[in-house]
Order: structure tokens, then sequence, then C-alpha cells
């Protein structure tokens, strides 16, 4: 769902490939088609490219969809929340391992979307978000007419 079937039989396919390569080599994502922050950074998020639209999950388990922010401004998603893990009531902290706190996260947007023309839904700790591309940006055939 999220490889890249968009460059299949492309010359671009090789270059998703190292792309992929790079990310695994050194663990970080690299600079790609959607720039993301490295791996562990909270919440973690997948976006995915069509020709029509840009779908981002952001995995949130525990958050109250009321402490969620969503905003695009200059192609620029930020989803900004908290998460709070009450603590053991009388216990010493032995392990943390999970996340709370304030966050946020951003991630550069293609040129192409339209912002008019976002949409948001939570369910099951995850927040997805569609953003459709503008009409013009979008591939279209063209007829070829005799001569």
């Amino acid at each position: 769902m999220f490889g890249g079937t968009l460059f299949r039989g492309s010359a671009l396919e090789d270059l998703w490939r190292l792309q992929n390569e790079i990310e695994e080599l050194f663990g970080e994502a690299a600079a790609g088609p959607i720039r993301s922050l490295p791996r562990g950074s909270f919440p973690a998020m997948n976006a995915a490219l069509t020709p029509q639209k840009v779908d981002v999950y952001v995995f949130a388990p525990g958050i109250d969809k009321n402490a969620l922010q969503v905003n695009i401004e200059q192609n620029l998603l930020t989803i900004r929340g908290e998460r709070r893990v009450p603590p053991t009531e009388g216990a010493t902290q032995y392990r943390k391992e999970r996340f709370d706190g304030a966050f946020q996260r951003t991630l550069a947007l293609p040129e192409d979307v339209d912002p008019e023309k976002a949409e948001a839904s939570y369910r099951d700790g995850v927040l997805q978000i569609s953003i459709q591309r503008r009409e013009a940006a979008k591939p279209r055939q063209i007829t070829i007419q005799s001569a």
C-alpha cells in the first residue's frame, strides 16, 4: 500500500529502490517525494501518494480525538496533540517505554495538494488524513485526432 507502486515500470523505480536501500542503511527516512522525521518519532506516520490524493496515516493509540489538532499551512501538514499516561500510584518508575506528553509532527506535502479538499477521520487509534490533489495536476488522457 505504501511502496513504490506509483513508479513501477518507469525510470523512477530505480530511484525508489535506491531511496529504500538508503533508509535501511542509515535507519532514517531519506528525502523523497514527502520528507519525514527519523524513525522513533511519535506518533508514527505513513504517507502514500496517488495521482488523485495524498493519504497520511498517523498511529496515535490512546489519544482522545479531541486532543488532536490538524492544520495545513503553506503545504505543511502539522499534527499536534498530547498523550497522558497516568502514573501508577505508590510505584517507583522502573521502566518507561511509552511516550507521554505533548507532541507535534510536521510533514511537507507536494506542491499540488488542495488544502480546501482535506478530510480527517480517527478510528481505533489511527488518524487518517486525505488531501486531494488539484485537478490541473492529475494525469489525463489526450485523444489523438486523425490528420
